[in-house]
């Protein structure tokens, strides 16, 4: 009982935060929503409908625990061809039947579904699937409307369009390929713009407010008509009212043929991969680490997705890039997906007749730059870093894709994977010999401390095809415990392994516990990145690259200031991961790294990502971290400002001082033991605090973490922040003395 009881306390305890982040959720899945719609033909409303009844019933009886979830970009290219093939109410009727598939998928325990597809196939297939959507939607967006028969068509038609645009005469038709062009430029570079008032409100949602107040401008203060071609603007939304009214009725009148079935596959196909890859990627964000019940979602995404039918929306999956901007906004629970789907509502009920002033080339702008993240060069380009066999794997999946359909072009995204795999190891016995055999082996034993360590070992081949054996034991171990996983009797360690293997490293990490892979000293790569597949070969040769400028300033100031300087790229940042600030967040890796052995310290360049997939965002920064000699209380201190303030609302409570209120009113200082903090921070460290530049500082207790902006620091900048954290460093040595 009091288990419950805390569990309700610790719900309202976090609500206001969840409120807050399904608010700014909301933001960006109103006209993505709208857009994803009609770019497959479908009502501009069934978007939204998808997202409020995925918002809350997956929220009430889904698995996970920060995901969002709605229509998503994956389904345009099946929802295209099932409208085309069934009609509207047809591929109603086919949306409703691939959600049984779905709740069936989820009751027979399919939730390893996912892990039989190879990672680079996958890619090829999302990378198919944004260009379908960039081909049909660019064209729109430059306003020309024109209709093709294939998606490789409209991709070859981009030139001409782009060509056409300077040769319009209708004022009209300028006007709507002006706003296309601005609001993907909007699109491309707000997220460049690291201003954290700014973000509070996401790009798609800007594009919403200029369009509409672009209207209002036009009608109010011009008192002219709006300039865009009316054959350009959003139709077609209902009033709150008459939704139920206008609710469509499925018609299963070609559920007897093939071409319903294999719309049917195909959107439970794509609806769950979808699914299961943004539900296991938001897992990795999720700052409590917890792990998704993912068979228990495939059935809510099911039941959501033939109540969505019902009513009028698309299939529910959930969304990789709605969810990572829940996780970054503070979410903790589901309700933050309920209140995505709340705040929808409203945005209909109150405004359903201001969304009718958005030009259609905004939205489409939006699904543009969507299509451009999952099919962009730097895609392929990881591909080419990985190995050259997986770039082969990747075009015969994309190109397949595009020129046949989904479901063709991911089966033979599988077969190539198999074949390669074959060839590069010269056998298809070792794969036919051994794919029914157990390849893994796990025990736990006692280590020197008496504390459990757990040994894997991995036998004959690991690849796709039977990494869910390996996986269904790592899932057993706690993360907080310690794990070999041994290859040293494995021929052959395949892309998708390598890649499932450092996210449970990274899982592992951030739980306290510690992951390690051995025995695979004896394989060879044909390429230097960690997830490039793994079998005997001669290791290649190490290309050597010449000093940048920055490096070479950088060795410079090291001579200078006498410290010890390593600017290789290396991965040992256990301790740095374990700050609250990186809890959302991956680092990638740390370089350009300074040690100074005097005072402990270290001062680096560092890359880490937010968010996941099409969602993900790099950044670059430079840090600092003292080792301490004592434990301090942790603590978090930064600028204070109007999102400060906010977080306070959410339940953040900032640590004031009654005698500094200079102090009090410049910087946010949050931290569980708020006595032993108000203990530590003494006058003079206060006022040390006033009398410097704003630095982020954070204390895990055994180390401060010290950084200026998130963004690589210039020389200047960084003898600054070198200088700033010596003295820091002695002013809480002093305090530590005196309070001990």
């Amino acid at each position: 009982m009091s288990t419950k009881k805390n569990h309700t306390k610790a719900f309202f305890k976090e609500l206001p935060r969840n409120v807050f982040s399904g608010f700014v959720v909301s933001l960006i899945a109103l006209p993505l929503g709208l857009g994803l719609a009609m770019a497959s033909e479908a009502p501009p409303i069934a978007g939204i409908i998808t997202a409020v009844v995925g918002g809350i019933l997956v929220s009430i009886f889904g698995g996970s625990h920060v995901t969002i979830t709605g229509p998503g970009n994956g389904l345009v290219g099946v929802l295209l061809v099932a409208i085309a093939a069934l009609g509207l109410q047809g591929a109603y009727a086919a949306v409703i039947c691939s959600g049984i598939l779905l709740l069936l998928l989820g009751f027979l325990r399919m939730g390893k579904l996912a892990d039989f597809f190879p990672s680079s196939a996958i890619q090829g297939m999302l990378a198919a699937i944004g260009l379908i959507i960039l081909g049909k939607q660019f064209h729109i967006m430059l306003g020309n409307k024109i209709v093709r028969d294939s998606s490789v068509a409209y991709l070859l038609e981009i030139p001409e369009s782009i060509i056409g645009v300077f040769a319009y005469r209708d004022k009209g038709l300028i006007y709507a390929a002006l706003f296309g062009v601005v609001s993907l430029a909007i699109m491309i570079f707000y997220s460049k713009i690291r201003n954290k008032y700014l973000q509070l409100i996401p790009a798609p949602m800007w594009i919403v407010l200029l369009a509409i107040g672009f209207s209002y401008y036009y009608e109010l203060i011009l008192q002219q008509p709006n300039p865009i071609a009316s054959g350009y603007m959003i139709t077609g939304i209902p009033a709150i009212g008459t939704i139920i009214d206008e609710i469509p009725i499925p018609q299963f009148t070609a559920i007897d043929s093939w071409g319903f079935w294999s719309s049917v596959i195909a959107l439970t196909l794509i609806a769950s991969i979808e699914s299961l890859l943004s539900i296991k990627a938001v897992d990795m964000l999720d700052p409590q680490k917890r792990r998704s019940n993912i068979n228990k979602d495939l059935k809510a995404l099911g039941v959501a997705t033939i109540g969505s039918g019902l009513l009028g929306g698309l299939n529910v999956v959930t969304v990789i890039a709605r969810s990572s901007v829940n996780v970054n906004n503070g979410a903790t629970n589901r309700s933050s997906n309920f209140i995505h789907a709340t705040f929808l509502i409203i945005f209909i009920a109150l405004f359903s007749t201001q969304l009718t002033r958005i030009p259609l080339p905004a939205l489409m702008a939006i699904l543009v730059y969507t299509g451009y993240r999952l099919a962009s060069p730097t895609v392929v380009r990881k591909m080419f870093v990985i190995g050259k066999e997986q770039v082969f794997i990747f075009m015969a999946t994309l190109l397949s894709t595009l020129f046949i359909d989904l479901i063709s072009g991911i089966l033979i995204g599988v077969l190539t994977t198999f074949v390669i795999h074959m060839l590069l190891n010269r056998s298809a016995g070792l794969f036919f010999r051994n794919i029914f055999k157990p390849n893994v082996l796990m025990y736990m034993e006692n280590n020197e401390s008496g504390l459990d360590n757990y040994y894997v070992s991995v036998k004959h081949f690991c690849s796709f095809l039977n990494f869910f054996k390996l996986k269904k034991q790592l899932d057993q171990i706690p993360e907080d415990k310690d794990v070999v996983v041994d290859f040293s009797k494995c021929g052959f360690v395949d892309h998708t392994v390598m890649g499932n293997l450092n996210d449970y490293q990274e899982l592992f990490m951030k739980k306290g516990g510690h992951f390690e892979v051995v025995g695979l000293d004896m394989h060879g790569t044909d390429s230097k990145h960690p997830f490039a597949l793994r079998r005997i070969l001669p290791i290649p040769t190490v290309i050597s690259k010449s000093l940048t400028r920055r490096q070479m300033a950088l060795e410079e100031l090291a001579k200078e200031y006498q410290l010890q300087y390593h600017r290789e790229k290396h991965k040992q940042f256990q301790a740095i991961a374990q700050f609250h600030y990186f809890e959302t967040k991956h680092i990638d890796y740390i370089y350009h790294e300074f040690y100074d052995p005097i005072n402990d310290l270290k001062l680096f360049d560092i890359v880490y990502s937010e968010g996941a997939l099409m969602a993900k965002e790099n950044v670059r920064s430079t840090m600092v971290t003292i080792d301490l000699a004592r434990e301090i209380p942790s603590f978090t201190i930064d600028k204070e400002g109007f999102l400060e303030k906010f977080y306070a609302i959410a339940g953040l409570e900032d640590i004031n001082f009654e005698n500094h209120n200079d102090f009090s009113n410049r910087f946010y200082l949050i931290g569980e033991d708020e006595q032993a903090i108000r203990a530590f921070f003494t006058d003079e460290l206060i006022h040390f605090l006033e009398s410097n530049s704003y630095y982020h500082i954070e204390s895990k207790g055994d180390q401060l973490l010290i950084f200026y902006k998130e963004r690589l620091a210039s020389i200047k900048e960084l003898k600054a922040l070198l200088d700033y954290a010596k003295r820091l460093q002695h002013i809480i040595l002093r305090t530590i003395i005196r309070q001990h």
